[in-house]
């Protein structure tokens, strides 16, 4: 959704670890209760998955004007077709197993498309000059900004996954389902698909197969601008007259029955009818207590002959339009605002015709993730509220790693479900000063939010080269990548190198990080440990370990086949040299007789290290660099 609201296939089983740890007490326990460790020991888990988010309207866009409000003309735009084999190529070598291109399905935009039969948008209802990715007006349609022939523009997108898979990367686009543009109004739906709100009886407040919320004998109001904003940046336009034409009044995305929403509301969107009553019951058979874990076939027979609403019908014709286009999954856009028993629904016929689809939810309430995982078919949640958050806090310098161990713990039975990230199109880069203020950061949080679980990871583009979203773009400010305007993308135009891709433009520093998370991720999408077994380091070292503190974080992860050990400093200073310990019980799962181990750093590797085991309890002297994030591989 747009930027600033945050507000609101087999399970993994893992046993949790003990109790959280607490700094180095006066005196420490006897050994035989340091030996007390619990190992966690996963179910088999598939290939951990790394997942590249790009927003197709700015990826291939190498104009640098970057005027605010700057049209099309004046700051370019990037087509599908500029994400070519040289540029697919680059996205794979970062270990990419799936491409989210976000901005696909035709959406409103302040720009004259009539010519193609599309109606002109209304500036006064529309977020910057190109618009929200997320107020989706045809769900049968490519947008046309991304087509060099805009009547070409389905073909285009068709090519593009075509390109796309054939490096090996599979396709993933958004879907709405909680709303869509205040004037949306399909071109073609396809044949036996009900449009959108074409069959709607306007008199009435709500009808189950309404797809849309109405205010009878109501207008709908614009916002009260805030002084410092006039849509467009207040260029005279035939449109931006202050008024927009809605009666009756319908449901705002967001704030939903109110005639004139906030400006900092989703004002430019409406809120669909999936079956819900403006009281919050439920006008659909709900998803039995039976089903829940249960697989999609299972999900699939139940909706077989049920009575659905119409508008949970028409997104299965949307899914089928795109299935059809050759898309490999889904991400689902703000999906805690939609009933379980539509994503069992909608999830289950996705599984029937594509049985491998990646289907990816925006979330943001971890005391429903099982209930969304197990009775929903989610394939994954966003570890946003919990795992980013607490990240974020530690590269900030304002939270403790000794939460990130325990969020880990009390995520155990679910964590392979939930996608994690330090940066998507809603948050703000890391290199902003409004987060970290410089992309080195990104490197231990980065090796935690990709290492410590097996659960997927995802990057935006321009994460990798320090992208700082530095530019004021007219809608919204800077510190996010502006989803709303024609922009240029700086650093990443650096690496793109004028349609090159091959990082020709890159300073010394932004290639070294692109370096770093090239080997850090295509380690983590190859190697098996990272869908093995995990154990914790953290609290045994912060209880016994001299210097070693809450801005630190190690942990073990490790297969049949191979054996790390992982280290993250979040601090941006060298630590005193210190000895990581490895408890008797964790050099028991590893299978280690005492000796010395040659320990070989992934991701540095000039770095040098060795595990020596006496006692049964291994002992790892380190010097620690700054913000340094490592992968020791304890050699055979």
């Amino acid at each position: 959704m747009p930027a600033g609201y945050i507000r609101c296939m087999t399970v993994l089983l893992i046993l949790a670890v003990a109790a959280c740890g607490a700094p180095a007490p006066e005196q420490a326990p006897a050994r035989d209760q340091r030996d007390q460790e619990t190992v966690v020991e996963p179910a088999s888990a598939p290939n951990k998955l790394v997942v590249y988010q790009v927003m197709a309207r700015l990826f291939g866009n190498t104009e640098t004007r970057n005027r605010p409000w700057g049209t099309l003309e004046e700051n370019g735009v990037g087509r599908l077709a500029d994400i070519n084999d040289a540029a697919l190529a680059g996205i794979a070598e970062l270990g990419t197993t799936h491409v989210w291109y976000t901005g696909i399905p035709r959406h409103a935009v302040i720009r004259d498309y009539s010519d193609y039969g599309i109606s002109l948008d209304d500036p006064d209802v529309v977020k910057g000059r190109a618009g929200s990715p997320f107020a989706i007006r045809d769900y049968f349609d490519v947008h046309p900004d991304l087509a060099k022939d805009p009547a070409e523009r389905i073909e285009a997108f068709r090519q593009l996954v075509e390109r796309t898979q054939a490096h090996g990367m599979g396709v993933i686009i958004d879907l709405v389902p909680n709303h869509v543009a205040r004037n949306y109004r399909s071109l073609a739906a396809p044949e036996g698909v009900q449009g959108f709100g074409v069959n709607d009886d306007d008199s009435v407040a709500w009808a189950r197969d309404n797809s849309f919320y109405y205010i009878p004998g109501e207008c709908f109001e614009l916002p009260d601008w805030p002084d410092d904003y006039q849509p467009l940046g207040g260029e005279a336009h035939p449109l931006a007259d202050g008024r927009f034409e809605e009666c009756p009044a319908r449901w705002t995305g967001d704030s939903g029955a109110v005639v004139q929403p906030g400006f900092n509301d989703w004002f430019e969107t409406v809120r669909l009818n999936l079956g819900v009553t403006p009281e919050g019951e439920h006008a659909f058979d709900e998803v039995p207590a039976e089903l829940a874990g249960a697989d999609a076939a299972a999900h699939y027979a139940f909706w077989q002959g049920r009575d659905v609403p119409a508008s949970w019908q028409t997104f299965r014709g949307v899914v089928d339009f795109w299935l059809d286009l050759g898309v490999d999954g889904f991400r689902y856009d703000m999906a805690q605002m939609v009933p379980v028993a539509f994503w069992s629904y909608l999830n289950s016929h996705i599984r029937n015709r594509h049985p491998d689809a990646v289907l990816i939810a925006e979330f943001y309430e971890p005391d429903r993730y099982r209930d969304y995982l197990h009775s929903g078919l989610m394939d994954y949640l966003y570890d946003k509220v919990e795992f980013y958050d607490a990240t974020r806090a530690v590269m900030s310098g304002q939270g403790s790693t000794d939460e990130l161990v325990a969020i880990h713990d009390r995520q155990a039975d679910i964590e392979h479900h939930l996608l994690r990230f330090l940066e998507n199109h809603d948050e703000q880069r890391i290199a902003s000063p409004e987060f970290a203020g410089d992309a080195r950061f990104g490197k231990p949080g980065m090796l935690a939010t990709a290492a410590m679980g097996t659960s997927p990871v995802m990057l935006y583009f321009g994460q990798e080269v320090g992208e700082p979203a530095a530019e004021d773009a007219g809608f919204g400010r800077a510190s996010r990548t502006s989803i709303f305007d024609y922009i240029g993308v700086p650093a990443h135009q650096r690496w793109m190198n004028d349609g090159a891709f091959d990082g020709g433009g890159l300073s010394d520093e932004e290639r070294e990080l692109r370096a770093f998370y090239t080997r850090l991720l295509h380690f983590v999408a190859s190697q098996p440990a990272l869908v093995g077994r995990y154990a914790d380091l953290h609290r045994a070292n912060r209880t016994y370990t001299e210097h070693y503190d809450d801005k630190l974080l190690a942990w073990l992860r490790w297969s049949d086949e191979q054996r790390l050990v992982l280290v993250a400093n979040f601090r941006d200073r060298a630590y005193p040299p210190l000895t990581l310990e490895l408890p008797a019980a964790e050099i028991s799962a590893l299978g280690l007789d005492d000796g010395r181990y040659v320990l070989h750093e992934r991701i540095d590797e000039q770095i040098e290290a060795e595990l020596l085991v006496e006692d049964g309890v291994g002992r790892i002297d380190l010097n620690l660099a700054p913000l340094a994030a490592l992968i020791l591989e304890i050699q055979p």
